[in-house]
Parts: C-alpha cells; structure tokens; sequence
C-alpha cells in the first residue's frame, strides 16, 4: 500500500486535511494493517516520515509491533534524495497520474518546501529506529535499483507482479 492510496482516497471524500479526511485517512490505513496481519499479507507501506516528532516515531513503533508480535516481520527502508531531485521527481507525469492532489503543481510544491523546511525528513547519520532499518540515497537511483537494494539487504524474495509500482511505492 502506497502512503497516497490511503490520502487519495480520503481526500476525494472528505477534502484535504480535513479533521474528516485526517480520521478517514487513519481509519483506513489501520484497517489495512489489521487485515494484512490476519490474513498473512505481505505489505510495503511508504510514509513521509519527520524524524524529529516523537509521535511519528511511536506510529511507527506501533506498526513495528502490530507486525511483529503476530510473527511477521519489519522493514525500515529510508530513502533520501537532494531537494532538487524531490522537486523534479514531484512534478512527473508518472507521479501525477498516481496522485491526484500532485495535480495541484503549485500547493505539492510549496507542501514539498514546507516539509523540507519544517522538518527533518532523515535520520541522522547512525541513527537507527529499528533493528532492520536501512538508508538508501536515491537520487541518481531508478525505482528498481532502490528496490534491488532493499530486497538485498533484507534477504527479501522479490516480488514478481508487473506492476511495480506496488512493489516499489512510485
């Protein structure tokens, strides 16, 4: 599950960041994980993350032990890029075909902007939040690449749908 599929989703209802749309929006993706652990599903769920909240580190602790107290297991892979690259890669027309709000080019780029300004979007250099957490720099890297890496890392059977955007976010 991609981190938009949940925001697209709730958005085109309830407008975006909405208290509607917000609770929608967890809701679902709760739903997801809860169903993904009850039925045995593997699932890749890519989420923004700003590493200096400590709410988002507790979201995603509680992830981490939703899937690993039922048996199953975590992965933490990171990607970092330069803002250039963000910016570029933003503005797509694969992205926008994925993600109707990016359709909006100039609020996705101030909300890039705004993101990158207010918060930290990386670890810091040897800071680890999980046992298997893994950095990769993409910025001169294909989709592909980043997911041969992770699934590398990880000692991961890779996935042989077509569709890649599911096995590799987009």
């Amino acid at each position: 599950m991609i981190n938009h599929d949940s925001i697209e989703i709730s958005d085109k209802i309830f407008g975006f960041a909405t208290p509607a749309q917000k609770e929608f929006n967890a809701f679902f993706r709760e739903k997801v994980f809860e169903l993904a652990v009850k039925y045995d599903v593997d699932l890749i769920f890519t989420y923004v993350t700003a590493f200096e909240l400590q709410e988002e580190r507790d979201y995603l602790t509680s992830l981490h032990d939703l899937f690993t107290k039922s048996g199953g297991d975590f992965y933490f892979a990171e990607l970092s890029a330069d803002l250039e690259t963000r910016l570029a890669r933003n503005e797509t027309p694969y992205r926008m075909e994925k993600k109707a709000s990016k359709k909006n080019v100039e609020w996705s780029r101030t909300n890039l902007l705004d993101d990158n300004k207010n918060h930290r979007l990386n670890s810091y250099e040897g800071e680890v939040w999980f046992t298997n957490h893994l950095k990769v720099d993409n910025t001169n890297l294909s989709p592909e690449q980043v997911a041969d890496k992770i699934i590398e890392a990880f000692g991961l059977t890779p996935n042989e749908k077509e569709e890649k955007e599911y096995r590799f976010g987009g």
